[in-house]
């Protein structure tokens, strides 16, 4: 799904309407396929009732039209017309012909009228207002926006709210949200997603979010040039390689994971469980020798390669591990090594002499530091995933300024130093060298737990060793993680209970979802 901001879906339409596709036709293809979606939400729930508050603006016609089509399918509709000419609108006049029922805000003083559509729908459609708002709203927006609001807090249970692009009162660029937006069970947005709708507050209030195609060509030139995604199902199913009946484990590559410490036990072996679940043939954990003994039962899929050690840090005399890995297909270095002098030792004299895929990670990336130029002596494209920390630890940056430009920040050093960035956190950024951006929309404090970086890092590398490239791994990778994390969520019934355990152990649910 395309990123958009509102200045780059303008200049969409406004292309297509000069190649032939008018701004009427994209309303009505718009206002088709949201009608075509409460609809099928209605035979799901057996609804039959909707009402639609209609703005002036584009989202107003989009409602309007989709009033009309729910209309002739058998729905009993209601328009709520709010600051929008009833006279020579070729919209409402349609509507009109058709069964549908208006009322206009300015003549329903006491807000009867209002409150028993409200009542009686089954389905809410929000399409007051449009991607081109300003704060503070206009009085008599924010007025009825507080009435509604107050009205479905005394209804039970409340009719199903549909925002229309967006909810009204979100600032799409942005992601600023007025206090009178009316929260929405469902965004149904057009052709791309606005950005704002994937930052806070306005992911709070958007719901489930779909996209739906209102009628643009591909060969748009302003299409074209949008090079940042929002990862979805159905983009990652594509990704993930194809698993038939003549298979072996040698058709799934072998993941080679240097990982673990006498502090970080089980970063180990959450990173290697994680590539076996995510579907690597082989999986081969290379470990401080005294972690084996309470990491072998509980793995007994893996192989071993057992490492010098000082104290239960990997030694620089583990130096020659890399002898003898001619079957491995990825590599990941990092989870929970520690920061001893001893690894990062280890560290500066293994990385550079990687000639695989490879995926760097925590203590990975800290050590990566100390060796001159990193980046430019490793083999590319990496993928690199660090926290907003270890992004600062990189760059030099603040916290502060990496949070507030994501992916301004991730796109411009994967650019620099050649290599896939995955840039953690609510709505991780995938930034490639050549430009591309993935961003995952999902932001939950269920991931906010030690370890789930180190199950990241494992599906990623186990995408990798089946063939991946490093940017579709991690783009899947780091869907299927989030993914994962809301469904063990779901599962606890509270986020304050996941554990990465938990997230790992839920990757298999998302993997059957993306089949």
């Amino acid at each position: 799904m395309k990123l958009v901001t509102v200045s780059q879906m303008r200049a969409i339409e406004k292309e297509s309407d000069a190649r032939g596709v008018s701004y009427a036709q994209l309303m009505q293809n718009a206002g088709r396929a949201l009608a075509e979606l409460v609809h099928e939400l209605g035979q799901e729930q057996g609804w039959d009732e909707v009402t639609g508050l209609v703005g002036s603006g584009n989202n107003g016609g989009d409602t309007l039209v989709a009033l009309a089509w729910l209309a002739e399918a058998g729905w009993h509709t209601h328009a709520y017309l709010v600051n929008r000419k009833t006279k020579d609108d070729p919209l409402i006049a349609h509507y009109l012909s058709v069964g549908g029922e208006i009322s206009e805000a300015a003549h329903d003083k006491n807000d009867s009228t209002l409150t028993g559509f409200l009542e009686q729908s089954d389905v809410f459609v929000d399409g007051l207002l449009g991607t081109g708002i300003k704060f503070p709203l206009k009085m008599e927006a924010a007025l009825v926006l507080e009435k509604i609001n107050f009205i479905l807090t005394s209804i039970n249970p409340p009719p199903f709210v549909v925002a229309v692009d967006c909810p009204s009162g979100v600032d799409c660029n942005t992601g600023e949200a007025a206090d009178e937006t009316i929260p929405a069970d469902l965004t149904i947005t057009m052709a791309a997603i606005k950005r704002g709708l994937l930052k806070l507050p306005a992911f709070e209030m958007i719901g489930e979010l779909q996209t739906v195609q209102i009628g643009l060509s591909d060969d748009l030139d302003s299409w074209k040039a949008i090079q940042t995604e929002a990862a979805d199902w159905d983009t990652v199913s594509a990704l993930l390689p194809e698993r038939t009946p003549a298979s072996h484990k040698g058709t799934f590559g072998t993941a080679f994971v240097v990982a673990g410490s006498s502090s970080y036990t089980g970063a180990a072996l959450l990173a290697g469980t994680a590539a076996y679940r995510i579907g690597a043939g082989l999986v081969t954990l290379a470990v401080p020798a005294p972690l084996h003994a309470a990491l072998a039962g509980q793995l007994p899929e893996a192989t071993w390669m057992l490492l010098p050690h000082e104290n239960g840090f990997i030694s620089e005399r583990a130096g020659g591990l890399l002898e003898g890995l001619e079957r491995v297909t990825a590599i990941l270095v990092g989870p929970g090594l520690g920061d001893h002098l001893c690894t990062r030792m280890f560290i500066e004299e293994i990385l550079p002499s990687i000639k695989l895929p490879l995926v760097i990670d925590a203590d990975g990336l800290r050590h990566a530091l100390h060796i001159k130029n990193w980046y430019a002596k490793i083999f590319a494209p990496a993928v690199l995933t660090p926290h907003p920390g270890e992004m600062s630890a990189l760059t030099g940056l603040s916290i502060d300024e990496i949070q507030n430009n994501r992916e301004e920040i991730a796109l411009k050093y994967a650019k620099v130093w050649g290599h896939v960035v995955v840039l953690k956190g609510a709505f991780t950024v995938i930034a490639a060298p050549d430009g591309r951006a993935t961003i995952v929309p999902v932001a939950t404090p269920a991931l906010a737990r030690a370890g789930t970086g180190d199950v990241l890092a494992g599906l990623i590398v186990g995408l990798r060793a089946q063939g991946l490239d490093a940017y579709e791994a991690a783009v899947a990778g780091a869907f299927i993680h989030a993914q994962a994390g809301l469904f063990a969520a779901e599962t606890l019934g509270t986020t304050a209970s996941v554990l990465a355990s938990d997230v790992l152990n839920a990757v298999a649910n998302v993997l059957a979802e993306l089949e």
